[in-house]
């Protein structure tokens, strides 16, 4: 059966060889950015080249092709992405009409042309005109006289291309991809006194984009990088993604990249299909943590939050940028296990900023929050005394964070108590509740 394209265009048929350097450039919106790098074998001349091994859910496109040679005279002339893949359910529909075999699996071996295969039945018309009708179930197999022209066992990009050279030449075909996905996985484990942090770091990689790359050189980038749907970012801009330099470490090296942060790991590491990998993003490293108490009573009436707050800085042995992902906390008891005690999510943090992990509610501190006092100064204008109960059922004494918003133009008036931090949108109070004791908190605010 003659190829197609060889029909079309009346060329010779070259087959690419397989992957010789992939790199592949993960963002965190599913999309990938795969560089891979092939010997192929050229005739002069106008010809058909079929590479295959590309990822099922390429953006065709998005493909760039070039010799690595720029000065080698191929000129890419046409390009076709073939996905219409082999299954039963293709071949039965490029069969229709057309004769095949059925094999039951108790019963005779019947053939006939085929004349539907829609809902639960099959429908053959026999030699002698009859029409039978057979239940899938029945089947073991079906026999086609040959593979139906177009059909491919795997997505394939075909090229015209011509070369007004002969023999073998190394070419770079860069291209995206969907169907892959990152996220950062932390895992701490807090001292007895909640002090300190152990914390670990790992990357899972998702691979759902219909390909195996193996031993590729492989980047994450952490960023939030725009991406218009119906219209794919530059190649050229996203191959520079792909090949900066590595330096030879066992873990990921991270660095400023144009407005985001790029994690290249020094080893080459394969990303097989349907698989999600995890990798180390940095060694095990200690960090001082402080235990804090919040009470947001607008937000919730009862409940006092309990959270664990360090400073991303190179002298409390972090000092990095680390990429958005989930936080998970351990905590040892007594007899050695370690348990979990909650989870919180971050986002993109820089190096140098705040982390403050939401673990859960303190279970012996209760708040109570209470308007005492409503005066309406004006049309716009309103006077609030809001009165705020902490009480502590601990056998030590706490401080609590209390947080209270307020929107629009406001002011705190009269006596108020110590501010730990304020902005245009909210206030934040600091009080020790004392042992099995409780604490009144009261301020008024002018909001207009």
């Amino acid at each position: 059966m003659k190829n197609l394209f060889s029909l079309l265009f009346l060329g010779s048929f070259i087959a690419c060889a397989a992957q010789a350097q992939v790199a592949v450039t993960i963002y965190n919106n599913d999309l990938a950015v795969v560089r891979d790098v092939r010997p192929i074998e050229f005739e002069k001349g106008r010809q058909t080249v079929r590479f295959t091994q590309v990822a099922a859910r390429i953006d065709p496109t998005s493909v760039h092709f070039k010799p690595m040679n720029e000065s080698e005279p191929i000129r890419l002339l046409e390009q076709n992405y073939e996905f219409d893949l082999v299954n039963s359910d293709a071949l039965m529909r490029r069969y229709l009409n057309q004769m095949v075999v059925a094999s039951l699996k108790e019963g005779p071996t019947l053939t006939g042309t085929l004349l539907s295969n829609q809902g639960s039945v099959l429908i053959l018309e026999r030699s002698d005109g009859r029409v039978v009708t057979i239940n899938p179930a029945q089947i073991s197999s079906i026999e086609y006289p040959a593979l139906p022209q177009g059909l491919i066992t795997e997505p394939t990009l075909v090229w015209l291309v011509n070369s007004d050279t002969e023999g073998q030449k190394e070419c770079e075909i860069s291209y995206i991809t969907h169907g892959m996905n990152w996220q950062a996985e932390y895992v701490a484990v807090v001292n007895k006194e909640d002090t300190r942090l152990d914390l670990g770091a790992w990357v899972s990689i998702e691979n759902e984009s219909g390909a195996t790359f193996e031993n590729a050189q492989l980047k994450l980038v952490a960023g939030d990088v725009h991406v218009v749907r119906d219209q794919p970012p530059s190649p050229r801009l996203m191959r520079e993604f792909a090949t900066q330099a590595m330096e030879e470490r066992d873990t990921f090296q991270e660095k400023s990249f144009f407005e985001y942060h790029l994690y290249t790991l020094p080893r080459k590491t394969t990303l097989s299909d349907k698989q999600i990998k995890q990798i180390s993003l940095f060694p095990e490293t200690r960090t001082g943590v402080e235990k804090i108490y919040t009470y947001e009573g607008q937000r919730d009436a009862e409940n006092v939050q309990v959270a664990l707050e360090f400073e991303n800085r190179k002298e409390n042995g972090l000092g990095i940028a680390l990429p958005k992902g989930r936080f998970r906390v351990y905590k040892r008891d007594d007899d050695g296990a370690q348990e979990f005690i909650g989870e919180d999510r971050i986002d993109h943090t820089p190096k140098d900023e705040k982390i403050r992990l939401r673990i859960g509610n303190a279970f012996d501190i209760v708040g109570e929050r209470v308007v005492k006092e409503r005066d309406q100064l004006s049309r716009t204008s309103v006077r609030q005394t809001i009165e705020i109960t902490l009480r502590n059922h601990k056998e030590t004494s706490v401080k609590v964070v209390v947080v209270e918003r307020h929107w629009g133009d406001w002011e705190l008036v009269g006596e108020t108590p110590t501010i730990l931090d304020k902005d245009a949108n909210k206030v934040e109070f600091l009080e020790q509740v004392p042992a099995d004791g409780e604490t009144v908190l009261r301020y008024t605010v002018i909001s207009r």
